[in-house]
């Protein structure tokens, strides 16, 4: 999602906002499962559809709990998201439903795409779902609407294209007004922080390691050498686990746990096994047992600084209590990290509000401007969203007001993006091969997912083991034969060509057939999951690989047996 954002309108943050959702009269929530992940905004989903003349269209390979209050599930095949949004493009087209006066005022690109369009039908098959099905997303996106995706898009080697491919809808019918827009949903509480501090690829504000003016401004804030700043972003965490033992000697893991949340996760522990590992962490995950040196951080309510939710509204973190003796907050673990390696070149203050400060002062002119945010103002308002480049003005609503908008000296402000050009971009991806189909041996396709009851890697919240596997009637039928009774329910393997996890198995209607869901928040459930990444943003293809089911080994029924007695 930052990755495509960034390439579209040129900010890696979403143009709307929470204020867009009550006046959007089409949701189309595509990959995600807000229902379940976000359940706060999905209230305010719910109740703008429920509106007169206003729908909740759900495109998703899961009945998900967000597709069983929709009024219309679009059913796609794992994977067959690019595929779909290029049908759903080509009828926009096809039956003249593009905004082209807003082509024509605000984007660039879109006649070179047009001309590479796939045949929609073609390629509604290729992502398994009906010509009806994308008519209807098609007449939808000529209404106010809002875009949402999430990790069903984004966990994918082709999630960037894919991502890309939703803003060109938005781009193509003039949805980038108020209630309508592309609405990226973050998976983490302060993912949007992160944007704006230091994204892969990125100094404070959004300013690309590649730009060498970006670079200048970064190092002489800093007081070090510009030629010390790294100009490429590097490999992605699948690619530093695959550089362990060659150009990677040592891996400092902070507030993660990759031996369960990585790609190949067997794979991954035998490759820390190697590594000089230390992890910054305030729980015991399955990555601390295999550090060699451990910092304990201090939690969320033991902290200060500040958080930005996905809509780019900056607020204050305060502590709730003091640290332990012997912990440390993240700040302050870092700052002691970097005096190691080269005493006396981290000899700023080590307190929150100073940090925020400088951050601020360096997003200063970005499309994640800062500068007008300050802790005295937090204080005042309480919050605050980006871009903010005033103090004493108001946040910016959205990033494009759109020909038409008054302004406080009466006069209307045209489209005007963060691009050399001044114009949004379209994209130009065209659908690829998934890099394992399925086949003979493995004729089942395994997706992974959020659950409500759960967080990320199950460190806190983890109570299933083993983890239970949901497949349609008709697969729990055609795999029942390698199944094993026990005393509560019926088990077996599930197998990819690089693990087998051996799984309690339960027929669910809302699981297409030929499709294994599994919960993300099981350590075992990434030894199955394939390591291949999305070459511009490096994100791993969580989403999709071909697995089969196996019957389970004899010492496992007997352990499960064993637990449940």
């Amino acid at each position: 999602a930052e990755t495509a954002n960034s390439a579209a309108p040129a900010s890696a943050a979403p143009p709307p906002t929470y204020d867009d959702v009550p006046e959007a009269e089409t949701h189309l929530v595509w990959g995600a499962t807000p229902a379940a992940a976000h359940p706060v905004l999905f209230r305010w989903i719910n109740q703008s559809a429920d509106a007169e003349d206003s729908e909740l269209l759900v495109v998703d390979p899961i009945e998900s709990e967000t597709a069983e209050v929709a009024d219309h599930h679009v059913p796609i095949e794992p994977g067959g998201d690019l595929a779909l949004a290029r049908a759903v493009l080509a009828r926009i087209v096809e039956t003249d439903r593009v905004d082209e006066a807003f082509v024509a005022e605000a984007t660039t690109g879109f006649d070179a795409l047009r001309e590479e369009l796939p045949d929609p039908a073609r390629a509604a098959e290729r992502a398994g779902v009906s010509m009806a099905d994308v008519d209807r997303l098609a007449a939808a996106l000529e209404n106010r609407t809002l875009v949402y995706w999430g990790m069903g898009i984004n966990q994918s080697v082709n999630g960037t294209d894919a991502a890309g491919a939703l803003i060109d809808l938005c781009l193509a019918t003039g949805n980038l007004r108020p209630g309508s827009g592309p609405f990226s949903l973050t998976g983490q509480a302060n993912s949007m922080g992160t944007r704006v501090c230091s994204s892969k690829g990125t100094w404070p504000g959004q300013r690309p390691f590649d730009d060498p003016g970006a670079r200048e401004a970064v190092a002489e804030t800093w007081d070090v050498p510009a030629s010390r700043l790294p100009d490429d972003p590097g490999p992605g965490p699948v690619g530093i686990v695959d550089a362990i033992g060659d150009d990677v000697e040592a891996v400092y893991a902070v507030a993660t746990n990759p031996v369960a949340g990585m790609p190949d996760a067997t794979s991954v522990r035998e490759a820390l096994e190697d590594a000089f590992l230390v992890v910054q962490d305030a729980f015991r995950s399955e990555t601390v047992e295999f550090a060699d040196v451990v910092l304990p951080a201090a939690t969320w309510g033991e902290s200060e600084g500040t958080a930005t939710n996905m809509e780019r509204t900056v607020s204050r973190v305060r502590a709730a209590t003091e640290t332990p003796s012997g912990v440390g907050s993240d700040l302050e673990l870092i700052a002691a990290v970097a005096d190691r390696l080269a005493p006396g070149l981290f000899d700023g203050s080590r307190e929150p509000e100073p940090v925020f400060a400088e951050l601020a002062a360096l997003t200063e002119g970005t499309p994640a401007d800062l500068s007008g945010i300050s802790y005295d103002r937090l204080e005042a308002e309480l919050a605050v969203r980006w871009p903010a480049p005033e103090p004493d003005a108001a946040g910016g609503y959205r990033y494009h007001e759109g020909t038409g908008t008054g302004t406080a000296d009466g006069e209307t402000k045209s489209w005007s993006f963060p691009t050399p050009s001044g114009r949004a971009r379209f994209s130009d991806a065209r659908a690829e091969p998934l890099p394992e189909p399925t086949d003979d041996d493995y004729p089942l396709t395994l997706t992974t997912a959020r659950r409500p009851d759960a967080y990320n890697t199950g460190v806190r919240t983890r109570e299933d083991d083993p983890p239970t596997a949901r497949v349609s009637p008709a697969t729990a039928v055609a795999v029942a034969d390698d199944l094993e009774g026990g005393p509560d329910g019926r088990y077996g393997r599930v197998v990819s060509r690089r693990a087998s996890v051996t799984v309690r198995v339960e027929a669910d209607e809302s699981i297409p057939d030929g499709v294994v869901w599994l919960p993300i928040h099981h350590p075992d459930v990434n030894d199955l999951t394939l390591p291949a990444v999305d070459p511009r943003s490096r994100e791993p293809h969580f989403k999709q690989c071909a697995v089969r089911v196996a019957p389970p080994h004899d010492r496992d029924v007997e352990a499960i047996a064993e637990a449940s007695a």
